[in-house]
């Protein structure tokens, strides 16, 4: 089936929307947002509102382009919030790798195939470390590569720190189960290995979404491991949804707790959420007094 539908102007998307139910208390203003967040952009707001099985999309429920609007400003809050805490996240995973690995296997374990349980994956995430070594400028892997001659890859703790948190995050799930791979699960308040290589997954998905400045309201995520035996205070109530946006952010702070205390994720979240638009609290699995469980608290 040939694709024709053609590109039309900001006048007959406006248009377009209005023919479909949508309303506007400003279409001048319209046409300057639509000028910069693209139609096809905003579709991802206005499409829960809409009945997607009829050919024309008719809104099924009295809306506004500005409440689509105030949903897709919610949203970019909430994205870069995340953001901000996956920063967190990730610079004290290459530290705990880099220090507990080194410290027993010396400058250069990270390209001992020893270490890896599956040795094509570990051919396959060398190659893309170099790469990702090769495209960065640090001036510590320019300075290595002018100095030394052997080995030829800069050590672990250059190598690493340059990787991006996805290629990190499958160096360790390839990783043999060593008391040093427990030992950086254990520095989160993970004692079961498998789960924390879930949520290393988990999260680099999500991060993925807000680097790439995708919606992270109302979406379908990977489905988090919910642990019932933690080393510090976790969930309570456990009955969520594991893959929606409330499962994961639950999980997010309670590694901040560890890494990051007195963090104040949770209070901007509850900030966020105070202003959440259109009563879609349940769309990202947010249970009712959420904020009253002791990890919010």
């Amino acid at each position: 089936m040939k694709y024709t539908k053609p590109s039309i102007s900001i006048l007959d998307q406006i248009q377009k929307l209005k023919d479909r139910g949508l309303s506007f208390g400003n279409e001048s203003k319209a046409a300057d947002y639509l000028s910069n967040i693209s139609f096809y952009r905003l579709r991802a707001y206005t499409y829960p509102f809409q009945d997607n099985a009829d050919i024309n999309h008719p809104f099924v429920q009295k809306i506004s382009f500005e409440d689509i609007i105030t949903l897709y400003v919610f949203d970019r809050k909430l994205r870069l919030l995340i953001f901000d805490a996956m920063e967190k996240i990730e610079i004290s995973l290459r530290t705990q790798i880099i220090y507990h690995y080194s410290l027993k296997h010396g400058s250069h374990w990270h390209i001992d195939p020893k270490h890896y349980r599956d040795s094509m994956r570990f051919a396959n995430q060398v190659t893309d470390l170099q790469k990702e070594i090769n495209r960065g400028s640090e001036t510590f892997i320019t300075h290595y590569q002018n100095k030394y001659t052997f080995p030829t890859e800069p050590p672990c703790w250059m190598s690493l720190e340059v990787s991006s948190i996805g290629l990190l995050s499958r160096i360790y799930q390839n990783l043999v189960k060593t008391n040093e791979k427990k030992e950086v699960a254990n520095h989160f308040g993970i004692k079961d290995v498998n789960i924390f290589e879930n949520w290393l997954f988990c999260f680099c998905s999500l991060r993925n979404i807000c680097a790439h400045h995708g919606r992270v309201w109302n979406r379908r995520l990977v489905k988090i491991v919910l642990p019932y035996n933690t080393a510090n205070q976790f969930l309570q109530n456990q009955d969520v949804y594991t893959n929606k946006l409330y499962a994961t952010l639950s999980c997010v702070q309670y590694v901040l707790n560890i890494i990051s205390p007195g963090n104040d994720f949770k209070d901007r979240l509850k900030q966020i959420m105070q202003n959440c638009p259109l009563h879609q609290e349940k769309e990202m699995g947010f249970p009712k007094e959420w904020e009253l469980e002791p990890i919010w608290n």
